[in-house]
């Protein structure tokens, strides 16, 4: 973890905010898609330790081709956290819309499931009069590396200024379970599917980059090969960090220099 972000502080303030946005919206709890991954498992946990078991709802959504182990992982996590929850089957939302899945739709076929299953999270938010907990973290919203208006779509993102293995250390401090903690990160699209094969970079040397790139504003090739990166990976990270700028905000609109639309508006007598 970056020598200025001291863990305990951070936890403090991620529950804060949890608290005062359920608090503002006049929200029941969170809803949270439980995938059995480190990054859904960190947002579970904080809620809880923010607003109680009894306000977070967590929702397992494997499709039929899903790892069984995802699923046993995330019904640990929900043992653990003692939680109400349950199981959506998505496999008949996919496979009415696709005849199949093979290579040449894959990446596609990931992506609607990514949308479907927030889908679902929102309808059931809005059953529960919840927010929809989100669990993307910095290092792939930097890269981009989420489905827009999929696993990007939530209310809140408690996560979304800790990178990933600044996730990892969070996750252990707050005793999550080790097999959560341990296994390589995925997506889980398909069979073998791994977010650092997909990559082609572990995520060590991504948060590397990034906090030099972003945190510490070092764009020199030479100051960066110097701390030991390989162009081939610097190029990578900084052209998923450009070509995906438009995820990182809501849809761009026409400028037609009207004035910006506020959070609130105050009412005078």
């Amino acid at each position: 973890m970056s020598e200025k972000l001291n863990p305990e502080k951070i936890i403090t303030t991620i529950k804060r905010f949890l608290t005062n946005m359920i608090l503002r919206a006049g929200s029941d709890g969170y809803v949270v898609g439980l995938s059995g991954g480190i990054d859904s498992s960190l947002s579970a946990t904080l809620a809880v330790e923010a607003v109680g078991a009894d306000k977070v709802f967590g929702i397992m959504m494997p499709y039929k081709s899903s790892s069984g182990s995802s699923i046993a992982d995330a019904k640990k996590l929900i043992e653990k956290l003692n939680i109400n929850y349950t199981l959506i089957d998505i496999s008949p939302m996919i496979d009415v819309y696709y005849d199949k899945i093979n290579d040449t739709n894959r990446l596609r076929a990931g992506n609607k499931m990514a949308r479907e299953r927030m889908s679902i999270l929102f309808d059931k938010a809005h059953e529960m009069n919840r927010l929809v907990l989100g669990t993307g973290n910095r290092s792939e919203i930097c890269l981009g590396y989420t489905t827009w208006y999929g696993d990007s779509a939530c209310s809140v993102n408690p996560l979304g200024e800790l990178y990933k293995s600044e996730v990892r250390q969070l996750s252990k401090i707050l005793e999550i379970p080790d097999s959560i903690i341990s296994k390589p990160p995925t997506a889980d699209l398909w069979e073998g599917q791994t977010d650092e094969g997909e990559i082609g970079i572990t995520y060590e040397q991504i948060d590397n980059l990034l906090i030099d790139l972003i945190d510490n504003n070092i764009h020199s090739i030479s100051k960066l090969e110097q701390k030991g990166n390989k162009l081939s990976d610097i190029s990578r990270v900084v052209s998923l960090i450009n070509s995906n700028f438009f995820k990182r905000k809501l849809p761009e609109i026409a400028p037609l220099n009207r004035p910006t639309i506020p959070e609130n508006i105050q009412l005078e007598e």
